[in-house]
């Protein structure tokens, strides 16, 4: 699961939005990657039980995150699915379902 994908920048105006989302799904990557190698309770369900968490999170946001913590959440969000897209393609890929 190294080739994690790169955001679609436009031309060379990356913004402080950019900046922010990319090193938060970065490090969410590298920790969920950390998490499935050294934890034996880490699977697929338990990470879209996070994410089910993370998504009600990001429609409760009654008092307002403001633009940084958005674009964080969103990075967290989008790194749980992208693990857990990989995840899943790697076991079907193991049982020759893909």
């Amino acid at each position: 699961m190294k080739d994690v994908p790169e955001p679609a920048f436009s031309g060379d105006s990356v913004n402080w939005r950019d900046v922010t989302y990319r090193e938060a799904f970065d490090q969410e990557v590298r920790g969920l990657l950390r998490r499935r190698e050294q934890d034996p309770d880490c699977t697929p369900e338990a990470l879209e039980g996070t994410l089910r968490h993370l998504y009600h999170m990001d429609g409760a946001d009654w008092a307002g995150r403001g633009e940084v913590q958005n674009s964080a959440l969103a990075a967290v969000i989008a790194a749980h699915e992208y693990v857990i897209a990989r995840w899943r393609e790697e076991e079907n890929k193991g049982q020759g379902n893909l």
